[in-house]
């Protein structure tokens, strides 16, 4: 089954293809497809109002059952934040390595038993018809001193995960660990049963 992911975010896309592709589902982008898909005002107050924004605004473009993931860093020292703001939160056009300097920068008072953090990734799947299938997943950690690796993307060799930063996994090891991981294979679950109870061949 075909679905057109909602991101312009290259290694997004390659990190939500190499999960989905093994669950039967081909997923294209918008380029693929021969389409620009702009970005969308995320205007939600929570990653699943975010996923869903999104998810629909690429369905109503394509007209095909769509895939979006937002994402994001929640550290708890920081009240929650950078939370949903995590790609904007040195500014709309910052790069992960100015976002990692302005977490550091933030975090420098802040004690190794206090710098506890968890990652979300809220998915949202959409079909013409209407319908729709919603999954969140959860990774917890902590913040580290300083940036260690150059594996992933956005705040990952900041991010460490029993001890090891994101950065420094395998796409696979992240896998099945991360947040996205989580996330799609409680999408995986839920598409299923979706996909039987209405007698949708893949």
């Amino acid at each position: 089954m075909k679905f057109i992911i909602a991101t312009n975010n290259k290694k997004k896309l390659i990190e939500l293809s190499r999960i989905l592709n093994p669950l039967g589902i081909e997923a294209v982008s918008a380029k693929d497809m021969g389409i620009k898909l702009d970005d969308v005002e995320e205007t939600g107050v929570t990653f699943a109002e975010n996923a869903s924004i999104k998810a629909n605004a690429a369905l109503k473009l394509s007209g095909m059952p769509a895939i979006a993931d937002d994402s994001g860093l929640c550290v708890d020292a920081l009240d929650g934040r950078p939370g949903v703001y995590s790609a904007r939160y040195a500014g709309e056009n910052a790069t992960d390595s100015e976002r990692i300097a302005k977490l550091l920068d933030e975090m420098k008072n802040v004690p190794d038993d206090k710098r506890t953090a968890h990652f979300v990734s809220a998915i949202c799947c959409v079909f013409p018809n209407g319908d729709s299938i919603e999954a969140q997943g959860e990774c917890n950690g902590k913040i580290a001193l300083e940036p260690d690796g150059d594996g992933g993307f956005g705040y990952d060799p900041m991010f460490l995960y029993n001890g090891v930063s994101f950065g420094k996994l395998s796409p696979n090891e992240k896998d099945k660990v991360s947040h996205r991981g989580n996330s799609l294979r409680l999408l995986q679950k839920k598409l299923k049963e979706y996909l039987e109870d209405n007698n949708v061949n893949k």
